[in-house]
């Protein structure tokens, strides 16, 4: 059997992750392995758990999800990053390619068939 697809969720709301935990906890072959509500933890929690996959939102106090997205992708370009947003996403599109992101996706988009399919589309390990 194949290792499970490491998971954290970054995101300043407790509901999104707590839903983004129920839906990945119900994904055979997929783990979450850390949660974080800001950039600035997120960036350590990544470096300790070291997951395959990140979920981090767009917009948050401190740092935001743009500038953790440059910072993990710099680190670790293998690493699989999508980010989550409930804003309109053409207007962030722009940013989300330029800050080395995988995808960027409407939270109420997330679903466990769309990021199955990110993982197979974008994976690098």
């Amino acid at each position: 059997m194949d290792a499970p697809i490491r998971i954290v969720t970054v995101d300043d709301q407790r509901p999104f992750r707590e839903a983004a935990r129920a839906m990945v906890t119900g994904m055979p072959g997929f783990e979450v392995v850390g949660e974080s509500a800001d950039g600035e933890s997120a960036l350590s929690l990544v470096r300790d758990a070291d997951p395959d996959m990140v979920l981090v939102d767009v917009r948050m106090n401190g740092l935001d999800g743009f500038e953790v997205a440059r910072r993990l992708s710099a680190e670790d370009p293998s690493r699989v990053i999508v980010l989550v947003s409930s804003a309109d996403l053409r207007q962030l599109s722009g940013l989300a390619r330029s800050c080395g992101a995988d995808a960027l996706v409407h939270k109420h988009w997330l679903t466990r068939h769309l990021l199955r399919g990110l993982w197979t589309v974008h994976r690098r390990r």
